[in-house]
């Protein structure tokens, strides 16, 4: 099996040779047959991938362990769901697994639109081949998945790393493949438009539908990573900012601004070389991501090692990528030249232009923190860390500028805005962010952050609740039909539009998932069997630790008991699972009582079996499940927005109740009683100081995390205890803050120990990048907004002699589009 898999892929990277060279000749020369030749040669290709991937699964669930890749990443007694799921648990499977995705992703699109665009086809085959080419040319020169050992094969496998053996974790990789793989399809026809001068806004329909389901896939996969890391790392959060988490951050960061971006084009003809260049920035990011991942050119417990030559083949691909489709770029600017001009910053043109500029922002800063430790190390010799508190110090205000946004925009008009739309626009939204405001700060909750989040949301909410109900009167008034049936048809009439702004309901829940983390309790203490401890309203009652088997793993378990208010409400069971073969990376199964909300999150980082004890890490957790949630109503709007009209009729049907199923979610989310402020009284628990906690979240864990000691998911590390007791003496000795830093970092050699370098010498550079880029960025959207409102049009002289009504008509119908 093992030669066939390795033929397989030798005859696919054969046929993508084939496939590009027989479509740009044919293109060239205007020959159906070549062009024809190579679409079928690309469909063949995904045949072959199928064939190599049924052989890499027969291999897992036969247990072929004379395939190293096999012998690696599965063993005898794994189940077979997680023996199908380590075909991408790792680096070798990883790359053909991506190969496989962007052979059936690239088909269908080319299926899709062959006729439609018959003149970009042959280059979009051509494209995506090369792609498929260098994964292959790793795998075939480099990477081989289908390596056998040279002597004879070991009789069983090392097993999957048990942190994988997770639902979630199982399928969080495919759908950020399909993420990943599918932005390659906008390149490839933005690409192809480039090199054939067809530079008119049909390519932005061929791939804009493709870069929403991209997105959506990266989203999704984005949050399954979350709710994995949340549910089987054991540290009470859901993103740490790790750098591979950032990888699937950053091509999202940049397909959002296209999505936004581009409809500026389609209404305005404006932002052409910037729709372009976004396509381009966006695939380099997926690359760049892998790279990273794979290269170790970053330091990650996810990442999948240190490989030189590999890291070596990528940078010459990544600069490749970059010098070639720039090159495109500028050959091709006359042609991407804006049709029209900016007439107002109070505009919705303006709204995307500032949209875009953060979006960006955020990318180029999370890829810059991400980076530097690498940098430094470069540089001084030094590797330094850039942990969650230097992230957060930044994202939090760029977060809180695109809520505001998302609420901002809709409420603008095209080309200009005028005072009483405005004022008209504004009321309803301003009064139920100024009145969600008021009501919270006077609950006692902090402005910054908390508060502005709530009062954002709120604008938000109301924004999008005006311009369902303005659009429904409307078309109520045009239809004579009830309100829930105009909106309906209005949502029916332009998916998109309302989608879009279903989607928009789904971050604000997100965002106040976000919000609900500042609210957070969590104490750490040690129970013996009979003992309790409050955290918030629950009382948490320790019976006792129990230790079983089931053949694959050893699993210890603390049985536990939850009160509120005197009554008992569950039993949980938080647990530590040691896996043969992997005994020295316990997993920590976490026991958690979902609401809507909060959570009661339990831990037990260790334990003695002797006498039934168990250190346990209570967390309580305000709104988290809202992140969840949010992402679920996000999904439904995205689907809206890509149905077609008669998939849509279809649906149409019985879509009133299932609109009063969805609404009566949201209330229910929305109405659900908080507890966020309640304060229990606290027992048996050490209580640590605001300097104690602002410290174990500025101290690195030693035990290869890369988390703060406040947030290891590995508690009972030596890592973590020894770095616990070394802040508890330096506090004890009465050090400050800035002296226990100091302390840390002459015990430990380096400023590596610290989630932040200090801000002097070359360290002072990740604390001024992001300002420097702010501005920089700033001067270029304002110098690109003044040259846009500067220069002559004959559009312009037009505008002077057109009859006001004519032209406040034109105002209103342009507001009303997507």
């Amino acid at each position: 099996m093992a030669s066939l898999g390795s033929y397989l892929l030798l005859t696919a990277f054969v046929i993508c040779a084939y496939a590009a060279a027989i479509s740009i000749a044919g293109a060239r020369r205007r020959s159906r047959r070549l062009i024809e030749s190579g679409i079928g040669a690309f469909y063949l290709l995904s045949a072959v991938m199928i064939c190599a991937s049924a052989v890499m699964i027969y291999s897992f669930v036969t247990n072929d362990y004379s395939i190293k890749y096999v012998q690696h990443y599965s063993d005898s007694v794994q189940p077979l769901f997680y023996k199908i799921t380590s075909y991408w648990g790792g680096l070798d499977g990883s790359i053909m697994f991506w190969v496989f995705m962007l052979s059936m992703f690239g088909s269908t699109a080319v299926y899709v639109n062959r006729e439609r665009h018959r003149e970009l086809i042959p280059y979009v085959v051509a494209i995506i081949s090369m792609v498929e080419m260098f994964f292959l040319f790793l795998m075939v020169i480099h990477n081989n998945p289908f390596d056998t050992f040279i002597t004879s094969a070991p009789t069983d496998g090392r097993g999957l790393n048990p942190l994988l053996q997770n639902f979630y974790m199982a399928i969080h990789p495919p759908t950020m493949y399909l993420g990943f793989v599918g932005l390659t399809i906008p390149y490839a026809f933005g690409m192809a438009a480039l090199i054939t001068g067809h530079l008119d806004d049909s390519w932005l329909r061929a791939v804009r539908r493709w870069t929403m389901i991209s997105w959506f896939c990266l989203s999704f996969g984005l949050c399954l990573g979350m709710i994995w890391a949340y549910e089987e790392l054991g540290w009470g959060g859901y993103w740490g900012w790790d750098p591979v988490e950032n990888a699937g951050l950053l091509p999202w960061f940049t397909a959002t601004a296209f999505l936004h971006s581009v409809m500026v084009q389609e209404k305005r003809g404006m932002l052409r070389v910037w729709n372009v260049s976004l396509v381009i920035i966006t695939f380099f990011l997926t690359i760049f991501g892998t790279f990273m991942t794979r290269s170790g050119i970053v330091q990650s417990v996810h990442a999948f090692g240190e490989d030189i030559a590999l890291a070596r083949m990528f940078t010459g691909f990544m600069v490749t990528i970059v010098v070639v489709s720039f090159g495109f770029v500028l050959y091709r600017l006359p042609l991407l030249r804006s049709r029209n001009e900016l007439d107002s910053w109070v505009s919705r043109e303006a709204a995307f232009l500032i949209n875009n500029w953060i979006l960006l922002f955020a990318a180029v800063f999370v890829l810059f923190a991400t980076m530097f430790p690498t940098l430094s190390e470069a540089i001084t010799g030094q590797r330094l860390t850039v942990g969650p508190p230097f992230f957060n110090k930044w994202m939090l205000p760029i977060g809180l500028m695109l809520l505001f946004l998302t609420g901002y925009g809709p409420l603008t008009a095209w080309r200009k805005s005028t005072l009483i739309n405005l004022r008209d626009s504004f009321l309803i939204p301003g009064a139920c962010a100024l009145v969600v405001g008021v009501t919270v700060v006077a609950l006692g909750v902090r402005v910054w952050a908390s508060g502005l989040c709530f009062a954002f949301s709120a604008f938000v909410v109301g924004t999008i609740a005006q311009e369902f109900w303005r659009g429904a009167r409307v078309r109520q008034g045009a239809t004579g039909t009830d309100i829930l049936t105009a909106a309906i048809g209005l949502v029916a009439r332009n998916k998109r539009r309302y989608g879009g702004y279903i989607i928009h309901v789904g971050v604000v829940l997100i965002f106040l998932g976000f919000a609900g983390s500042g609210f957070q309790k969590e104490e750490q203490v040690s129970l013996k069997p009979g003992q309790q401890v409050q955290v918030g309203d629950f009382t948490v009652l320790l019976n006792g630790v129990k230790v079983t088997d089931d053949g694959q793993k050893q699993m210890i378990t603390a049985d536990t008991t939850v009160f509120r208010d005197g009554k008992e409400l569950t039993r949980m069971y938080p647990a530590r699972w040691f896996y043969r073969k992997h005994e020295e990376e316990p997993t920590t199964e976490v026991a958690i009582r979902r609401g809507f909300a909060e959570d009661l999150y339990l831990v037990m980082p260790a334990f003695s079996v002797e006498d039934q004890s168990a250190s346990m890490g209570i967390i309580v957790n305000p709104l988290v499940n809202w992140v969840w949630a949010g992402f679920g109503v996000l999904a439904i709007g995205t689907g809206i927005a890509l149905l077609p009209e008669t998939v849509f009729s279809f649906a149409l049907a019985s879509m009133p109740a299932g609109a009063a199923t969805t609404t009566m979610l949201l209330l229910s989310l929305l109405l659900w009683p908080s507890t966020l402020l309640a304060q229990g009284k606290n027992v048996q628990v050490t209580e640590r100081s605001a300097l104690h906690r602002q410290l174990e979240n500025e101290i690195i864990c030693t035990c290869g995390c890369r988390h703060p000691v406040g947030s290891c998911g590995m508690l009972n590390c030596p890592g973590h205890a020894s770095q616990t007791a070394k802040l508890q003496q330096f506090l004890a000795e009465g050090k400050d803050h800035d002296a226990v830093l100091a302390a840390f970092v002459q015990d430990f050699g380096g400023q590596d120990v610290l989630t932040a370098p200090i801000d002097k010498g070359f360290n002072r550079l990740a604390w001024l990048f992001p300002y420097l880029v702010a501005l920089a960025g700033l001067i270029g959207v304002v110098v690109t907004a003044r040259r846009w409102s500067s220069r002559p049009s004959l559009a312009a002289a037009g505008d002077a002699a057109l009859d006001p009504t004519l032209s406040a008509r034109l105002d209103d119908e342009l507001r009303n589009l997507d």
